[in-house]
């Protein structure tokens, strides 16, 4: 939205019209602590070329992914988006719509739409796909609502290791009204204690969750943690990795009621952490629950093919004690961007993608296994991502790998543990992990 600046006559009329005489009365609910006794630190004003070149100096003080190596993941991934991509999206048809709340006008963004919720039941193998959500996280919290909403059970059991910061959003979805809990079951080697899990099980119990892979990057026993829940009738949550998927069995394959993930690696860029994209879905005897649009196909009354908002069921379109969600919108644009990314790259474009990931990622874990003081953690399988434990604290190795040029991994010290987690994706040329190899040889 533009700039208007008000004059000193605007707001006088503005104020007048509204039977105040001064701005300050509107402000009789805020303590006279909390507001500012000054005017404002600003600094002089200064002209367009010098506010561009201000903003172009401050923007060059980031640490940003194109210029460094990166081995980051835990949850967001340097994957390669196709340059055709770009130029697609960012078409003014689709870039600037924001949302199609007169929908059956916007065809064209409903048709993307539908697309991609076909594309996505398709490799998660589900019945049914939403318009889909905000983000990896808060999908998972929507999938945890309609579970408490279907089953009436109150606990909701997570299976090995998902990423901390989802725990956290989980918590905010689960917790606040104090009628549900959510229970961290108990790990064995990084994946999850089935005994632990079989014991803690009883019919109170919503649903349980699991990770594949894991926060850790490793693959859990998805179809026996599948066959835990439903033995004790509660329903089986998956938060999968799309890429992973051409790899791996489709949730649905094994079973799962509700299948979500993080989309960012279809196409969208790292971005400073966002805006993602929530992927939803589900078997569709749950389709009346499902959160936020559903768009269908139809017939026109001249028999041609029409896309409609089959389903709302949000608070915004139905009575508010009947919504399944809160949910606002959804993530329009970068719903699309996955639509054109699998459109690109297609089925065996994906599947390459997915196997140049696992075997890079198992070629730098070889290697940094025979480095001196480095070690890769555990045995279990993994797909592209895997957690080394370092002669020195990973702090250190991240901040030393910079002054090489690399983004080493995530340091889980920042999640209370140790140990440092390094992602793999197809971009990562051999020659990168050789040096990346050598340096961390320099570290110890």
């Amino acid at each position: 939205m533009p700039f208007i600046a008000n004059t000193d006559r605007d707001r006088e009329e503005m104020l007048r019209d509204i039977g105040v005489s001064s701005f300050e009365e509107l402000l009789p609910d805020i303590p006279a602590t909390c507001r500012l006794d000054r005017e404002l630190d600003l600094p002089a004003a200064i002209g367009e070329m010098e506010v561009a070149d201000l903003l172009s100096s401050l923007a060059e003080s980031n640490q940003h992914a194109p210029g460094y190596t990166s081995f980051l993941g835990g949850g967001a991934y340097d994957h390669y988006i196709p340059a055709a991509l770009r130029t697609i999206v960012s078409r003014s048809e689709f870039y600037t719509a924001y949302t199609p709340y007169q929908a059956e006008v916007s065809q064209g963004t409903l048709q993307a739409i539908y697309e991609y919720q076909s594309m996505i039941c398709r490799l998660y193998g589900m019945d049914v796909a939403n318009a889909s959500l905000y983000d990896g996280a808060t999908a998972l919290g929507e999938a945890v609502a309609l579970a408490l909403n279907v089953t009436g059970c109150s606990r909701v059991m997570v299976a090995g290791r998902i990423h901390p910061n989802t725990t956290e959003v989980l918590k905010t979805f689960v917790e606040p009204g104090g009628k549900a809990s959510l229970e961290q079951n108990s790990l064995k080697d990084g994946l999850c204690d089935f005994e632990a899990l079989e014991a803690s099980m009883s019919d109170s119990v919503a649903a349980i969750i699991v990770q594949q892979p894991n926060f850790y990057g490793s693959l859990e026993d998805v179809q026996r943690i599948g066959e835990i829940a439903h033995r004790h009738n509660a329903l089986f949550i998956v938060s999968a990795d799309p890429v992973s998927l051409a790899v791996l069995e489709a949730p649905g394959v094994y079973g799962a009621d509700i299948a979500v993930g993080e989309g960012q690696p279809l196409g969208s860029a790292l971005n400073f952490g966002g805006p993602y994209l929530g992927i939803f879905a589900v078997s569709e005897k749950y389709v009346r629950k499902l959160p936020g649009r559903l768009v269908g196909l139809t017939k026109d009354r001249d028999g041609e093919d029409g896309f409609i908002l089959t389903l709302q069921t949000r608070e915004q379109h139905i009575r508010r004690e009947k919504a399944t969600s809160n949910i606002c919108t959804n993530q329009a644009l970068n719903a699309l961007q996955a639509v054109v990314y699998l459109s690109l790259v297609g089925k065996t474009g994906l599947r390459q993608v997915a196997e140049l990931s696992m075997q890079k990622a198992h070629y730098l874990a070889g290697k940094i296994n025979e480095l001196p003081g480095y070690s890769v953690r555990g045995d279990a399988p993994f797909f592209r991502e895997f957690v080394v434990d370092t002669p020195v604290d990973a702090s250190v190795v991240v901040q030393r790998m910079l002054e090489h040029g690399f983004f080493a991994g995530c340091d889980l010290g920042l999640f209370g543990e140790t140990g440092l987690l390094c992602a793999v994706t197809e971009k990562r040329t051999k020659a990168e992990m050789d040096r990346f190899v050598e340096c961390l040889g320099s570290i110890s």
